[in-house]
């Protein structure tokens, strides 16, 4: 059990039978009355965000939460298909579920996949990929103004903003938390 007054951000909790993340908390102590701590949980399975104010001595249950490094295999159309680099046991994850965080993720990388009871919830992508440029307007030579951007399509899909010096066939380094280039690779 954890009391709300040691909450923490990223913390999973079962609150009202539903599985949430702690994405936001507050202790609050007013003038007058008892303090509380009001918090935003974030239910995992559907991505609806509540927001409600406990004691600091309320309990919640806490989630036991595996993570396991798994190998992206192959997307079948309803679901992305994951190995165990262990077990080299099979998992399937729904499109749902994971259709941002794979937006960046080539086939054979490994990502770290969240499981509660057995069922997989959410996947972790590596912090940054490198992926080739398959489609951009070409770069001029001396277009280089400071901040100007260009679209551009990685081998994933994704599009990208990236500076104008970025050609096809270019080699880039991509922050997958925020979807943004960081360099050439």
């Amino acid at each position: 059990m954890v009391r709300a007054g040691d909450f923490k951000n990223g913390l999973t909790v079962m609150y009202k039978d539903n599985l949430c993340q702690v994405i936001d908390f507050q202790h609050v102590k007013p003038g007058k009355g008892s303090p509380f701590v009001r918090a935003k949980l974030k239910n995992i399975k559907t991505g609806g965000v509540v927001e409600d104010s406990f004691s600091p001595d309320d309990k919640l249950r806490k989630a036991m939460i595996e993570r396991k490094d798994m190998m992206y295999l192959y997307d079948d159309g309803d679901m992305y298909n994951f190995m165990d680099n262990e077990t080299f046991e099979q998992v399937g994850v729904e499109h749902a579920l994971a259709a941002d965080a794979m937006k960046f993720v080539k086939e054979n990388e490994t990502v770290t996949i969240s499981f509660h009871e057995g069922n997989a919830f959410e996947v972790t992508p590596p912090i940054q990929v490198i992926l080739e440029v398959i489609e951009t307007e070409p770069g001029e030579k001396g277009n280089t103004a400071q901040g100007a951007k260009k679209p551009c399509t990685v081998e994933t899909g994704a599009m990208v903003m990236v500076p104008l010096f970025v050609n096809t066939g270019d080699m880039l380094k991509i922050d997958t938390r925020t979807g943004e280039y960081a360099s050439r690779a």
